[in-house]
C-alpha cells in the first residue's frame, strides 16, 4: 500500500528529515509533502499581489497563497503528521490540526510531554500521539504493513 503523508507545523528542526529517512530505512512506500519551510519565503507569499503598508495585510495575503498549498496537499494526503515544537508557538500547526479534524483527516501529533496541557484538545482529535520521530516512523509502518 502506498501512503501519502503531509508534514504539518515547526520549521526549525530537521525532524521532516527524520521522518522520511526513516520511512526509506523502513522501505515504507510514502510519499511526503509539506508546506513552505523557508520562512521569508512564505512571509512573502503574497508581495507579487500588491505591496501593503500594514504588517496585518501583508500577512493575510501571504497566508491566503499560502492556504492554497496546505489545503491542497492536507486534503490529498492519507495522514497528516502535525509537529509542535518547543520554541515557537506553532498557530498554523494548531490550525491545520482543526482542519484536518473538520475534514474527518486522520492526524497525529508530534511533541514533547511538556506542552501536553496546551494540546488537550488537538491531541483529543489525533489518532495517534508520538514524542519521537521513530514513533511517527513506526506508527507509519504499521499502517502500512500490518
Amino acid at each position: 500500500m502506498s501512503f501519502s503523508v503531509y508534514l504539518s507545523g515547526e520549521i526549525h528542526t530537521e525532524w521532516r528529515d527524520e521522518i522520511q529517512r526513516g520511512a526509506e530505512a523502513a522501505g515504507l512506500d510514502v510519499v511526503f509533502s509539506a508546506p513552505v519551510t523557508d520562512h521569508p519565503a512564505s512571509d512573502a507569499a503574497g508581495d507579487h499581489l500588491g505591496e501593503n503598508d500594514s504588517k496585518f495585510w501583508r500577512d493575510h495575503q501571504s497566508s491566503k497563497v499560502n492556504a492554497i498549498r496546505t489545503r491542497t496537499l492536507i486534503e490529498k494526503s492519507d495522514l497528516v503528521v502535525v509537529r509542535f515544537g518547543d520554541k515557537y508557538k506553532q498557530w498554523n500547526a494548531a490550525f491545520d490540526a482543526g482542519y484536518c479534524a473538520a475534514l474527518g483527516k486522520p492526524y497525529v501529533t508530534l511533541h514533547d510531554e511538556d506542552i501536553i496541557h496546551p494540546l488537550k484538545e488537538v491531541d483529543a482529535e489525533a489518532q495517534a500521539w508520538c514524542t519521537t520521530t521513530d514513533q511517527v516512523v513506526e506508527t507509519l509502518r504499521y499502517v502500512l504493513e500490518a
